[in-house]
C-alpha cells in the first residue's frame, strides 16, 4: 500500500500504477537481473556464485533501508530492533572484511606466509580463519600475524582505520539507544533525583527520603503514568477522548457509581480524571479539610480511620469512591464542604482524582447523574448523622418559594415584555401617521 493523504490505500490495481511509475521500479528490476548467467558466457570463469556476478543486488541498499526505518517506526520495542540492526551490520561487515581477507590470501598464496590464510582442505576452516582473522583486526585486538608484504601492510592498516570508525558509530548508537530510553523513561515517569536532592540540601532525615525513591520505584515497576495529561496535551481533544476512554473506561465502569451512567457522561468524565498513586501510611484527606476533589479506587485497599490514625473503622476496595460530599451541594450537609472522614492508604494506592469544578462541568450537562450522585451522597451522610433533615426541608421549602417567585417574575416580565412590544407598536404607527400628515402638508404648500 501507500499513504495518500495520509490514508493507506490497498487498493493492488492503484499500488501497482503507482509503482510502476515511481523511479524505484527501473532499480529494483535491475537488481532482480540475473546476472550470474553471464557466467556462461565463453571466457568467463564458470564458477558458481561469482560475487562480482551478483554485483546488481547492491542496488537493493535503499529499498532495504526504507525496510529498516519502516520496521523501526512501527514496532513496539525499537531500541531492541536498533540493538539487533547494529548487531547485523557488525557480522555482515565481519563477514565482507573476512571475504576481502580471503580473496587477498588467495591472490597472494595460500599458506605462502603466516599472515595469509593457510590452505585448509575444507572450506568451512577456511571462512572460520578468515572471519577469525577479520574480528580480531575490526575490534582492534591485534594478536595476528605480522605482515610481510606491502599488501598486507595496507590490508591491515585499512582494517584498523576502519575499525576505529566502526568503534565511534557503535558508541554512538549505542549512546542513542541510552539516550532515548531515558527521554521515554522521562515522557512517563518523574525523576526522583531532584527530589532526593532537595531534601538533602534541606537536611531532612533519609527515611523521607527513603518513601521518596520506593514511590518512584514503585510506579516504575508497576508502570504507573502519573503523567498522562502531558503525554496526551498534543492530540485533538476528541483523539483524546478516545485514548483515554481505550485506557480507563473499563477501570471506570467498575466503579459502582458509574455503571448505570451513559457512554457520553463517562467519556467527558475521563478526560478531566488525574491518575494519582499514594503509597503505605499516607493519608489522602483527613477529616476536617477542604475538599477540592473526589477519588475513586482503581486498585489498592484504603481505611477509614478514627482521630488516632490507627483504629480502622472500614476499609475502601476497588470500585469505591469517596470524597464526593464535599463536592457536591447537599443540602442539610452540616459538614458543608469539609472532610467528613480520615482516608488512609493501606499499601500502594492507584485513584482517579477528579476537580471539583471538573465534575461540576459534568454534572450540569448530565442532570440525572447529579441526581444518582446527591441520592448516594445524603443516603451516606444520614447513616453518618451528618444531615440536619428540618434544614433540608427547610432548604427544599425555600428553593420551592424561590423557583415559585421565579415563575411569578417570569410571568410578570412577559407581561411587561407584551406591554412593551405593545407601546413600540404604537409609536411606529404615530410617527408613520405624523410623517404621512406633514408630507401632505408640504405638499399643499
Amino acid at each position: 500500500g501507500f499513504l495518500e493523504d495520509g490514508i493507506l490505500v490497498q487498493d493492488i490495481s492503484r499500488t501497482r500504477r503507482r509503482y510502476l511509475g515511481s523511479w524505484t521500479f527501473p532499480w529494483d528490476v535491475m537488481a532482480v537481473l540475473p546476472t550470474e548467467l553471464l557466467c556462461l558466457l565463453p571466457g568467463v570463469p564458470r564458477v558458481p556464485g561469482v560475487p562480482a556476478a551478483r554485483a546488481n543486488r547492491c542496488l537493493r541498499v535503499p529499498r532495504l533501508f526504507e525496510a529498516f526505518d519502516r520496521c523501526e517506526t512501527r514496532t513496539g520495542w525499537p531500541n531492541v530492533f536498533r540493538m539487533a540492526k547494529l548487531m547485523l551490520y557488525l557480522l555482515l561487515g565481519i563477514h565482507w572484511h573476512g571475504c576481502l581477507y580471503f580473496a587477498l590470501s588467495a591472490h597472494l598464496g595460500l599458506g605462502v606466509d603466516p599472515w595469509v590464510c593457510p590452505s585448509f582442505t575444507r572450506l568451512l576452516r577456511r571462512y572460520l580463519h578468515s572471519f577469525y582473522f577479520s574480528t580480531l583486526v575490526l575490534a582492534t585486538v591485534g594478536d595476528t600475524p605480522e605482515p610481510q608484504r606491502e599488501e598486507e601492510f595496507l590490508f591491515v592498516t585499512a582494517g584498523f582505520l576502519l575499525a576505529v570508525l566502526g568503534f565511534a558509530t557503535i558508541t554512538g548508537n549505542i549512546s542513542t539507544v541510552i539516550v532515548n530510553l531515558s527521554a521515554a523513561d522521562a515522557a512517563f515517569y518523574p525523576d526522583a533525583g531532584p527530589v532526593r536532592r532537595y531534601l538533602r540540601a534541606r537536611g531532612v532525615g533519609g527515611r523521607l527520603a527513603g518513601r521518596v525513591v520506593r514511590w518512584h520505584q514503585h510506579l516504575r515497576a508497576q508502570r504507573k503514568l502519573p503523567a498522562e495529561r502531558e503525554v496526551l496535551r498534543h492530540l485533538p481533544r476528541g483523539l483524546q477522548a478516545e485514548v483515554a476512554a481505550s485506557v480507563h473506561l473499563a477501570a471506570l465502569r467498575r466503579v459502582g457509581l458509574f455503571r448505570s451512567w451513559e457512554h457520553g457522561v463517562l467519556r467527558q468524565l475521563v478526560l478531566r480524571l488525574r491518575p494519582q498513586v499514594f503509597g503505605p501510611g499516607e493519608f489522602v484527606c483527613r477529616r476536617g479539610d477542604v475538599g477540592r476533589e473526589m477519588y475513586f479506587i482503581r486498585e489498592g485497599r484504603l481505611a477509614v480511620v478514627a482521630e488516632d490514625g490507627v483504629t480502622q473503622l472500614a476499609v475502601l476496595g476497588e470500585g469505591l469512591y469517596f470524597g464526593e460530599i464535599s463536592l457536591i451541594n447537599i443540602k442539610g450537609n452540616t459538614a458543608g464542604n469539609r472532610r467528613t472522614a480520615n482516608i488512609l492508604s493501606i499499601g500502594y494506592s492507584d485513584l482517579f482524582c477528579l476537580g471539583k469544578e471538573d465534575l461540576a462541568e459534568v454534572l450540569a450537562e448530565f442532570p440525572c447523574a447529579r441526581a444518582a450522585m446527591e441520592a448516594k451522597g445524603r443516603e451516606l451522610l444520614l447513616r453518618m448523622g451528618q444531615l440536619d433533615t428540618e434544614a433540608e426541608a427547610a432548604a427544599v421549602a425555600a428553593e420551592a418559594e424561590a423557583e415559585r417567585r421565579l415563575r411569578g417574575l417570569e410571568v410578570v416580565l412577559e407581561g411587561l415584555q407584551t406591554r412593551a412590544a405593545r407601546l413600540l407598536a404604537q409609536l411606529e404607527a404615530s410617527a408613520l401617521r405624523m410623517a404621512l400628515r406633514v408630507q401632505r402638508l408640504e405638499g399643499r404648500l
